[in-house]
């Protein structure tokens, strides 16, 4: 059946009822093939859902959950009161194995469900609010604020973030020691830069860990690393007594990626480590604002403001482009902090500072983060009913907080061998192997959900379910 789709007309969507295959299926696969066809360009508006159904004489639930499929592959994207819209690229190619990237933002082209780790759901960016903030940042800023500032960013940020940070995360934050940077990336490499300056020489990371930001800039940088395993209630203390490390980096308060929480005499551990050796801690509190089963757990910050570094970002709140990140540095580093950030690039975007300066006094960063927990919440909730539906022997870990999951493997079935089976099937998803230093450990799958649809996330399992059958053989 051809249907009119204003500025998208010349899309061809055909239902066959007799095929077998369910109708939202079909109408995702007809869309995604206009949009690889050239047929939909780069912005063109898809018609409302209860239109396109009324002309295809099917159920406007169906039309909604095609959309919301290629929404979460990245070929359309949508926001609340606004059409939905082809995207304004094409989602990246996949590469090999699902296991084989370390970038957490890509997506995977030719997988009917990917669970990608380290996303957020960016259209449901608060763009009204945002956009309030500009207007009143561009209306309202002296003149001064748009000239050339020191290295730490504008006054009015750093006032705002210790205002929230103090509050809601128990840091002891003073404006003085906040350094503004283009995100965690930037963050952890000014931060090596200034423990090389310092005489560091040996960093630890939480085994696992990320591999692609502190792994790879302190081996750039000519620090020794060294890994510290990680438990069920993160990263295991005596092992850092051991190894003779000059800085370690912990996300504390939702290990990534097994989900543990450093507990409270294992925090002051670490304290008491850093104080006798002067070190420094750096705690990367990534996805602390979205909790769900517990109560809050404050930052290690508060405990040691002289030795540890808070590093903060908005990549899982709002969205990873804004490049908008902040440090909490101790006050003997934050000169030399700021200097490293006045030689990368002389200092982060000034109206997209102030305006979120704006948009956190004015509870607007409150608001939205009200409004996305219960959002992600589902999400996470669909993830385990579907586990334990189609996979009960696997071992959901990190369940309590976050934007992913962790399911241990059985012993029986081969982390890779898992992996790979699933990319034959449709399914992209991570394993924890690749993200390990010391390279052994169980197996584990990484279940980024934050992006996809409830029902996609149950497709998502299914399908794992069909490849871990293959895996395990007759």
């Amino acid at each position: 059946m051809r249907t009119n789709f204003g500025p998208a007309e010349d899309l061809l969507i055909e239902l066959d009822r007799d095929a077998g295959v369910p109708l939202h299926r079909q109408i995702e696969r007809s869309i995604r093939a206009g949009i690889r066809a050239g047929l939909l360009r780069a912005g063109a508006s898809l018609p409302p859902t209860r239109t396109l159904a009324t002309g295809l004489g099917v159920s406007r639930g169906v039309v909604v959950e095609a959309y919301q499929q290629l929404v979460a592959e990245g070929y359309l994207v949508s926001r609340s009161g606004g059409y939905t819209q082809v995207a304004a690229s094409m989602p990246p190619a996949a590469a090999g194995s699902a296991a084989s990237t370390a970038q957490p933002a890509a997506r995977s082209v030719g997988f009917r469900v990917d669970f990608g780790y380290g996303r957020t759901d960016v259209s449901q960016f608060p763009r009204a609010a945002w956009l309030r903030s500009v207007r009143t940042v561009l209306t309202t800023t002296p003149n001064d604020r748009f000239a050339y500032l020191d290295g730490r960013g504008v006054p009015e940020l750093h006032e705002a973030l210790c205002d929230y940070l103090n509050r809601v995360r128990g840091t002891s934050a003073v404006p003085g020691n906040v350094v503004i940077c283009n995100g965690y990336g930037q963050g952890i490499s000014l931060l090596i830069q200034v423990l090389v300056q310092h005489g560091a020489r040996r960093i630890a990371l939480e085994d696992p860990s990320s591999n692609d930001d502190a792994r790879v800039l302190a081996g750039a940088a000519g620090l020794d690393v060294v890994g510290i395993p990680v438990g069920p209630d993160g990263v295991q203390v005596d092992a850092l007594h051991r190894a003779d490390a000059d800085a370690v980096v912990l996300t504390p308060s939702h290990q990534w990626p097994t989900g543990g929480v450093l507990s409270a005499a294992a925090r002051a551990e670490v304290i008491r480590w850093a104080e006798r050796r002067g070190a420094i801690v750096v705690e990367d509190d990534y996805d602390a604002e979205y909790r769900y089963d517990r109560l809050p757990v404050g930052a290690m910050q508060g405990l040691a403001p002289d030795h540890v570094v808070y590093c903060g970002t908005a990549s899982k709140t709002l969205a990873p482009g804004l490049r908008l990140g902040w440090l909490i540095v101790p006050p003997q580093m934050v000169a030399d902090v700021a200097a490293a950030k006045v030689l990368a690039d002389r200092g982060s975007p000034v109206i997209d500072q102030l305006t979120f300066a704006d948009f956190l006094a004015r509870g607007e960063f409150d608001r939205h983060l009200r409004r996305m927990r219960p959002v992600y919440r589902r999400r996470r909730d669909a993830l385990l009913d579907a586990l334990r539906t189609h996979l009960p022997d696997l071992e959901p870990a990190g369940i309590a907080a976050g934007q992913h999951v962790v399911a241990w493997l059985p012993p029986d079935l081969d982390e890779a061998a898992v992996v790979t089976a699933a990319a034959r099937h449709g399914l992209a998803i991570h394993g924890v192997g690749p993200y390990r230093i010391a390279g052994t450990g169980p197996g584990g799958l990484i279940f980024g959900y934050a992006t996809l649809g409830e029902a996609a996330i149950a497709e998502g399992v299914a399908l794992l379910a069909t490849a871990i059958r293959d895996v395990r053989g007759p």
